[in-house]
């Protein structure tokens, strides 16, 4: 097998999972990036990390991103000799932005680009990307909407992941919230109970339904459609600071929501409907918490994949594909 030795590089996007009622369902991309540049080596594995996550550069054969890899490369039929990456970290991490998501979705396309092998027909070829990646991460909204971009629903049949892409209502405009401490995934997912009363998942169904209207066509419904009854409730006692901040926001007409598992906070602002994306700032001050406000775009491309020179760049080739 002759491997290729140009290196790719692959850009993911944050995502904010949930958004409310949209609980393991919906997703957003956020124009906030990591990059990912991938080449193959004589042997072993090399990792260089700066931004988030540079304790992980250590991680060796369990670094997630090599991980992904190896999974991709076992479907397309090969290993190849050994891995060098250097990422970009610009997603925060434990935060419940999606950095998971977007290391397994980088290693995945890194891997289908980098592999002799054609992916046409095998299991890195349409709705098996999607569904690989769902294993690797163990639900699919996140990785989802990083592979769309936009919004995105994600149900999983028994025949395994799937999902639609919807266009955002022009002018949504994303503000996030980032407190100093982050939050494990798996503490804040061991704090839902097993069951809900029926009034409450009846009560966020419509919800939801609600808030597919409010970001496609209909951000006046925004405040209604992002009232949750299903987890952020049940979590707030692990993230004080952010139940405080999401109340806040809502209680100034601001709709705002945990960004995925937290601790983070999504407000999702549109001018003119709702106070715009200058207003978040002033209440997350008022709070005494250190928030780290960034204004986002939505990201509307999904992961993409460049080439790059011999010397390992950044590079700005053509995107070879965009799930």
């Amino acid at each position: 097998m002759i491997w290729p030795d140009r290196p790719v590089a692959v850009r993911v996007p944050a995502t904010s999972a949930n958004l409310g009622p949209g609980f393991d369902a919906l997703g957003l991309a956020l124009g906030l990036h990591d990059v990912v540049e991938a080449r193959i080596i004589p042997d072993g594995v090399a990792i260089e990390v700066s931004g988030a996550g540079q304790d992980a550069a250590v991680a060796g054969e369990d670094h997630l991103v090599i991980r992904a890899m190896r999974a991709a490369f076992a479907v397309l039929g090969g290993q190849p000799p050994g891995i060098g990456l250097r990422c970009a970290n610009a997603i925060p991490q434990g935060y419940g932005l999606g950095s998971s998501a977007g290391a397994i979705v980088a290693g995945l396309l890194a891997a289908r680009a980098l592999s002799p092998l054609s992916p046409d027909g095998d299991g890195l070829a349409g709705v098996g990307l999607l569904r690989l990646a769902t294993r690797l991460e163990g639900h699919p909204d996140n990785v989802a909407a990083c592979l769309a971009g936009g919004l995105t629903i994600a149900w999983m049949p028994a025949s395994g992941a799937v999902s639609a892409r919807l266009a955002v209502v022009a002018g949504l405009t994303p503000v996030l919230c980032v407190p100093e401490i982050p939050l494990d995934t798996a503490q804040a997912r061991g704090l839902l109970p097993p069951a809900v009363p029926h009034a409450d998942a009846v009560a966020n169904s419509a919800r939801a339904a609600l808030l597919i209207a409010a970001l496609t066509s209909d951000p006046a419904l925004l405040m209604a459609g992002t009232e949750d009854y299903l987890h952020q409730c049940y979590r707030a006692p692990a993230m004080p600071a952010t139940a405080d901040l999401v109340g806040r926001l809502r209680a100034a007409g601001i709709p705002a929501v945990v960004s995925g598992a937290g601790p983070s906070v999504l407000a999702l602002t549109v001018a003119g409907v709702h106070p715009g994306p200058e207003a978040v700032l002033p209440v997350a001050d008022g709070t005494g918490t250190g928030w780290q406000v960034r204004v986002l775009d939505v990201d509307r491309d999904g992961a993409t994949v460049e080439p790059l020179g011999d010397r390992g760049g950044r590079g700005t080739g053509a995107v070879l594909n965009q799930p």
